[in-house]
Order: structure tokens, then sequence, then C-alpha cells
């Protein structure tokens, strides 16, 4: 009887530029708030300079790092955390965050967004501006706010564990800008943090310069312990009272990130 052919394993040869891409990844992802310079990068893998820059190139090119302020600066992107966590982020906020936020115009009334952190800035996922009849802003989606003088940013920092407040704050610290100073004036941040844990919600008041007209309210959206984003609340300055926030918009504004969070944990386990 004739024998069925032999088991065979093939042995592949090792994709040498895609273990070295890989390397870099994984050493940006080691430095202090996921960012760092070419040199920096090509010293932590023992790979040339002119090799290294061609490496992150190609990754910013497959958008899983991006350019810094600085030149020779790059830092890791959310296309990283999709590929860690298994989901697309764009999905999560389009299939869970969306339709809450949209359907929450109602009783806000007032516009919110959505929030990441990205290399020390939190950049808006999504906003109901294009929805609220109150809204004076467009074009948020995409927009990046300061950490420190924000609502999003400042429920967000408060909310985060320590290891990543410290990285964030030593990313921040090493600005040359009005951004790094605060990021460095310890007791500027503690103040912060204090009275946003004593008021159990974050708040700014015309803090940011650009927006020095507007106040705003924020939360964090925790998905099984697990900090996701912060959720704002955007006003004109005086336009509402603090008792008002107390009694009404703080409260809605919390059973909103917490219903974002929990259709995030069951989305993400389906």
């Amino acid at each position: 009887m004739r024998s069925g052919p032999k088991a065979t394993t093939r042995q592949y040869k090792e994709v040498r530029g895609l273990t070295r891409g890989l390397e870099v990844l994984k050493a940006l992802n080691r430095l202090p708030g996921a960012i760092g310079s070419t040199t920096e990068l090509a010293r932590a893998c023992s790979i040339d300079r002119t090799t290294t820059k061609r490496l992150l190139e190609t990754l910013r090119l497959q958008g899983l790092v991006r350019q810094g302020e600085r030149d020779g600066q790059y830092y890791l992107t959310f296309e990283v955390r999709r590929l860690s966590e298994g989901f697309e982020d764009e999905t999560w906020v389009a299939q869970v965050a969306t339709p809450m936020m949209h359907a929450s115009v109602r009783e806000l009334v007032w516009p919110c967004d959505l929030a990441t952190a990205e290399a020390g800035f939190m950049v808006v996922r999504e906003s109901t501006h294009r929805w609220s009849a109150l809204s004076q802003h467009r074009a948020m989606i995409g927009e990046k706010m300061p950490m420190l003088v924000t609502a999003v940013g400042r429920a967000y920092l408060t909310a985060c564990d320590d290891a990543e407040r410290e990285a964030v704050l030593e990313l921040l610290g090493g600005r040359g800008d009005q951004w790094g100073e605060l990021a460095r004036d310890k007791r500027a941040v503690r103040r912060i943090m204090t009275d946003t844990l004593k008021r159990g919600y974050a708040y700014n008041d015309g803090e940011w310069a650009r927006e020095a007209d507007f106040a705003a309210i924020a939360v964090p959206v925790l998905s099984g312990g697990r900090l996701l984003a912060a959720l704002n609340m955007v006003f004109p300055k005086a336009a509402v009272s603090m008792k008002d926030l107390d009694a009404r918009f703080v409260p809605a504004l919390t059973r909103l990130a917490d219903s974002i969070g929990k259709a995030s944990d069951a989305w993400v386990n389906e």
C-alpha cells in the first residue's frame, strides 16, 4: 500500500526588516509617554540611525507612529492599541459612543466631546457639536486639547494610574512652551488634581487662552476599571450656574460616561 506524503516543517527565513520594525515599536513603547527621538531609538535597538529613520518613516506611513513637534521625534498612535486590544478604536467610537452621545443631546443641550489621550494632549474622537443647536464650534473631531488647562484633560489625568500620569507629566515637562512650564509646576498640578477629586468632576473656566470665553465640565469614561477616555460638556462662561451644573448637568454627563463605559466593556467582550 502506498504511504501518504511525509509531514514536513518548512523553515522560513526571518524577515529582518519586520523584526527591526517591531523592535523599534517596542523600544518606543518603553520610553516615557511613548515618545522618543530617532537617535534614542537607534541606540536602544542597536540599529544605525539611517535605518532607524527609514523604519520609523515606514511605521508612520502605516499610521503606527506620528512625528512629534520637535525635529526627529516620533510617538505611538492609537493604531498600536488596535493591534494589542483586538478592536478598532474608530469602530468602538462609531458603534458604542456615537449613538449614545447623539441621543444625549436632548438632555444635555450643550455640546460635548469624547477625547482620548495622545502624546500629552487630548484628541477629540467624537463630538455632538454638529447636532447641538447651542454649539459655537464646528469640526471638532481630531482637535487637540491641552491636558492641564481643559476639563477633559484634567478629568483624564486625575483618573489615570500613577504610572501613566507620571509619563504624561514627564513628556509635557520636556517641552519648552507654556504646557511644559505648567507640567513642571508640581504645586499647580497637585492643586488641579485635588480640586478635581474634591469636586467630583473636572472643571475649567476659560483657563485655555484660545477658548477663554468658554467653560467646561468633564468626567472620565471607564470600561471594566480601564480608563478609555474623558467626556466633557462645553458652554459659554456664566451661561450655566454652578447650581445647575451640580444638580442637572454633571449627573447627566456622568450617566452618559457610565453608559458608554459599560457598553464598551460588553462590546469588547462579545
